[in-house]
């Protein structure tokens, strides 16, 4: 790991899918982004953020034990993590509205299927790094 690295910003991954998740690690580090903990389930992913200093959660709202919505909730009620940016993700746009997710629980959302590059530059976009290098 280099210095420069040590000073990215810091995001965990949460999505039940392995092979969305993957593309969800290949976004991330085409953005420059630390990840913290890419994981397929939202226990794990809550874990990981009460684990401190994450910039960015990246949760699928579909994830078997706690969804992504909980895994929101849980993380705006908490003083220690509510300031974490949320971007949500699903296949389902009505989901995203029905949940009022996009309002309350999260900062952005990102409907699938969706292309790495898209999900690198919302990720950049919403941690404010501009463009890549």
């Amino acid at each position: 790991m280099t210095a420069a690295a040590t000073d990215a910003k810091r995001i965990v991954i949460a999505d039940d899918d392995a092979d969305i998740r993957q593309l969800m690690v290949i976004a991330a580090n085409r953005a420059g982004v630390e990840i913290v903990a890419a994981v397929d389930n939202g226990r794990s992913a809550l874990d990981a953020v009460v684990g401190g200093g994450i910039d960015l959660a990246v949760l699928d709202i579909s994830m078997p034990g706690l969804n992504g919505v909980e895994v929101a909730e849980a993380i705006r009620g908490d003083d220690a993590t509510k300031g974490t940016l949320i971007l949500m993700v699903s296949a389902s746009v009505q989901l995203l509205t029905d949940h009022g997710v996009v309002a309350d629980r999260s900062d952005s959302f990102i409907i699938k299927p969706f292309s790495p590059r898209a999900l690198s530059e919302r990720i950049r976009s919403m941690l404010g790094l501009g463009e890549p290098a």
